[in-house]
Parts: structure tokens; sequence; C-alpha cells
């Protein structure tokens, strides 16, 4: 018996995020949503443990353990404001805030969306939860190329989840 074929398959270049303050008792981050060109460490990985027992020579027991989660990685244009001029400077002050001591520690609850041929279909969901940022990579900045200005943001969180079709 041969499994059926998919009628498509998820496409990877139309994503969206969404960062917004854990709890929700604040109003969403200055982070907000966002345009990201690439997304990455959407993974668990689950630890085994290998419990060797007398008498049973020919194989090895497995117990489930921790989860390990990678952080999430987000990678986009640098923003300039239509107003001042200035670029943006969100991810460096949620980082700078956090290592400065502000109490409460920022944190973040995010969505990756994943829509499929049609903007308004939803063809994969991942949240997050409790994410704090574990760094900020500026651009690498070239005067011989023509290429965008990329800023990075890594996203240490407690939880990654694929939501279930709603």
């Amino acid at each position: 018996m041969t499994a059926p074929i998919p009628d498509r398959l998820v496409q990877s270049f139309r994503f969206g995020v969404t960062l917004s303050a854990s709890g929700g008792g604040r109003s969403p981050t200055p982070l907000g949503n966002g345009a990201f060109a690439e997304c990455s460490g959407l993974t668990l990985d689950a630890d085994v443990r290998e419990l060797l027992e007398g008498g049973f020579n020919d194989g090895v027991v497995r117990r489930v353990g921790r989860v390990k989660l990678q952080p999430l990685v987000l990678k986009r244009g640098m923003i300039v404001s239509s107003t001042d001029g200035y670029a943006d400077t969100s991810f460096w002050s949620w980082l700078t805030a956090m290592v400065r001591g502000d109490l409460p520690v920022p944190r973040c609850d995010g969505h990756v969306l994943v829509q499929g041929l049609n903007d308004k279909d939803i063809v994969a969901h991942w949240s997050f939860v409790r994410g704090l940022p574990v760094k900020v990579t500026g651009p690498t900045l070239n005067a011989r190329t023509g290429e965008v200005a990329i800023e990075e943001l890594h996203i240490a969180h407690e939880g990654l989840l694929l939501e279930d079709r709603p």
C-alpha cells in the first residue's frame, strides 16, 4: 500500500511573524508584526536516555528525556523610519533593556504563519512563548556590493508548538 500523494507542498517563502508582549498584560512590544526574509530554528530535539539492563545484551532500553529547544532566528532587511530617516532600533532596544536589568524582563510570545497561494490561507502555524532576545547581529557593511543591509535576531523561548488547524 502506498501513501497518498499530497495535493501540494508547503512553500517556505510566504510567511509572516507576529511578536507581542508575553502574558498580554501590556500593549504589544514595539517589535510588532514583521516581514522577515528568513526564519529558522523551528526545531524540537528530544533527548533519549539509554538504559543498559543486565541480561538484555542484544538491545538497549530507551526512555524519553527532556526536549531541547533551539533559538528562533529571524533575519530582515534593516528598516529606516519614514518619519525621521533613522534606522529602526527595536531589536537592539529589546536586548539592551534586558542587559541593563530593566524589570520586568521584557518577554514576547510569537507566531510564525506560513501562507498558502492565497494570502488569506494559513497552511502552517507555529507559536512560541516567553521569548527572550539572546543575540542581535547588525548588518555586514561592504561598500563594494549593493546588497540590502540584513539584521538578525535570535530569540530563546520556553516552548514551540505547531498548531492544529483552526
